[in-house]
């Protein structure tokens, strides 16, 4: 397939703007605009001049326990203010910061695995011999023997200690573009997380690209509640200290809370996220016309929203729909942890259902099983910095391009649409492939349906596991649906079983991941034995002459095994 792409050449692509090394080298003076977050229940504010001035004294302390430029510190933490003020200070002493997901790992295996010289966690750090914080022999090292494991409440002390004013560290060179910033993970929801060192360049590119799209500034406020630990979180952090505008960090349990008392313009979040706004407004009457539901949403929202950005996960239609229609923009884009963002919807730029024109800065093209590969100026890296054997080989070309493992296509006008994953494709028992995505959006349009993932990988026909919208569902009801829903799609697409799971999938209890994405792997685990049972107890073979079977709706006997809430 032809290579797509936009803007200028590569080659001829302009220095991004140096974002980086104005957070790291430069004081910030702004005592207009505010970071606020939450603190015992309320909401504070500190003055993007009180940010940076405890992020210097956290950095003077940091320094004083022997950490330098280029050494990896993890924080394990679900997102606080004390999160921000210690990445922050990694930045201006030139260290690496590695987020790591909160509860999942034990810290001396964090440690080992990561090569950290501090981790810094939620409470007090466990006893226990292990891993000690590596120090520069060369220096004076007053904490060789602390632990390498270290509460995040300490930063908290740190930034208002004013003693730390009296011996800021030395002065430092600026950061080479091809400079190790950050470490990254992927979420892990199809195994093992892999590690990735994300470079200078490559944040400086994608702030530079998402700041000439959407031009954040005076007056903007916005809303941070996916984890941190996300490089690209904490991007909005760092474009309002150089861009001067507000930000405000919550949480996913106290987003739509904490936007209401903050009255953002711009919110970050996940399609579920915006599911779930939609779900309320509809759950207390739906407004008759788009001016009545653009007043319902701007009121879940704070009321001063300008636009609402999507990722990390396909948004569906009628969700899109919901929000563009009554003139709050929602704008869908895409990129992974190895690339960062790719395309992107935006003022001046928008299709419905794509994601958006390819950045200036990338470039796009299809292999010959139409896998969407993607290169560009400033790549996050070239290969995994933490992976099982021949991962890097798998996802990085010799080219230095990633290959996604997305199935898509551009129209005619360069919009780039993404219709699923390799992996998302599933094979019947009578060899007919089909990509489910497509099939699991238009079933979460049917009444009672709040998700859903489509089985039948050597099956005789596709199966679903329904997410309910309520602990009432009717399996009579919702096989009715569905039967009707099968005279619209393609006979290879049809769905001829649904299992109802008991409650809803959710980032708790696993089958979502972090950004909300189906944890597809885990839902078919949890529910094997009821599929096995419909198909046991249901007779079926699609092959295209099965016109008028019907649709056998059960109760999920499975559950999944609760786990602590992240956050």
């Amino acid at each position: 397939m032809a290579e797509h792409s936009a803007g200028p050449p590569l080659d001829a692509a302009a220095p991004a703007a140096d974002a980086v090394n104005t957070v790291a080298l430069t004081q910030c003076q702004d005592t207009v605009h505010r970071i606020r977050f939450r603190d015992d229940g309320g909401v504070r504010s500190l003055t993007l001049a009180e940010l940076d001035r405890g992020a210097a004294r956290v950095a003077a302390r940091l320094y004083g326990t022997g950490v330098r430029a280029g050494d990896r510190v993890g924080i394990m933490s679900r997102n606080r203010i004390e999160w921000v003020l210690l990445d922050l200070a990694c930045v201006k002493l030139g260290a690496v910061v590695a987020g790591v997901e909160p509860g999942r790992y034990p810290p001396q295996q964090v440690i080992a695995d990561l090569g950290l010289v501090l981790l810094f966690a939620e409470g007090p750090p466990a006893r226990e011999d292990g891993p000690r914080a590596v120090h520069d022999p060369a220096v004076h090292d007053p904490a060789a023997h602390e632990p390498a494991v270290r509460d995040l409440a300490e930063v908290g002390g740190w930034a208002e200690d004013a003693e730390a004013d009296l011996a800021p560290p030395p002065s430092r060179a600026a950061y080479d573009p091809a400079d190790v910033f950050a470490v990254k993970q992927t979420s892990g929801s199809t195994g093992t997380p892999k590690g990735i060192e994300a470079t200078v360049a490559s944040v400086n590119r994608s702030m530079a690209a998402v700041q000439e799209m959407f031009g954040h500034r005076d007056g903007d406020n916005l809303l941070v509640f996916l984890p941190v630990r996300f490089l690209q979180q904490r991007y909005w952090i760092y474009s309002a200290l150089v861009n001067g505008h507000d930000v405000t960090l919550a949480d996913r349990h106290t987003a739509c809370e904490t936007a209401r008392a903050t009255a953002p313009t711009v919110v970050m979040g996940v399609p579920g996220f915006y599911e779930q706004v939609k779900a309320r407004v509809e759950a207390a009457g739906a407004p008759a016309g788009p001016e009545a539901r653009r007043a319902a949403v701007q009121a879940e929202l704070g009321g001063a929203v300008r636009y609402l950005w999507t990722g990390s996960a396909p948004a569906g239609r009628a969700v899109l729909e919901f929000f563009n229609d009554c003139g709050v923009p929602l704008y869908e884009g895409y990129g992974l942890n190895e690339t960062c963002i790719v395309a992107k919807n935006h003022p001046g730029a928008f299709r419905l259902g794509s994601v958006g024109r390819v950045l200036p800065h990338k470039r796009i093209r299809f292999d010959r099983d139409g896998v969407l590969i993607v290169g560009g100026a400033d790549p996050v890296n070239t290969r995994y910095t933490w992976s099982a054997p021949g991962a890097s080989e798998r996802t990085f070309l010799p080219t230095g391009e990633v290959r996604t493992f997305d199935l898509g296509h551009v129209d005619e006008d360069g919009f780039l649409y993404i219709d699923g994953r390799v992996d998302d494709i599933v094979t019947l028992s009578g060899a007919l492939n089909i990509l489910v995505p497509l099939v699991e959006e238009r079933l979460r349009e049917l009444p009672g349906v709040h998700d859903c993932a489509v089985f039948g990988d050597g099956r005789p026909y596709l199966a679903a596991v329904v997410s309910p919208t309520g602990a009432d569902a009717d399996p009579e009801v919702l096989a009715q649906a569905i039967d009707r829903l099968n005279t619209e799609l393609r006979y290879e697409q049809r769905i001829y079983a649904a299992v109802v799971a008991g409650e809803q999938f959710s980032v708790d209890n696993g089958l979502l991941n972090a950004q909300f994405k189906l944890v597809r792997a885990e839902i078919g685990r949890v529910f094997a034995d009821d599929l096995e049972l419909v198909y046991r107890k249901h007779s079926v073979y699609n092959d295209g002459t099965t016109e008028g079977a019907s649709v056998l709706v059960t109760a999920a006997a499975g559950r999944p095994r609760s786990r602590q809430s992240e956050e």
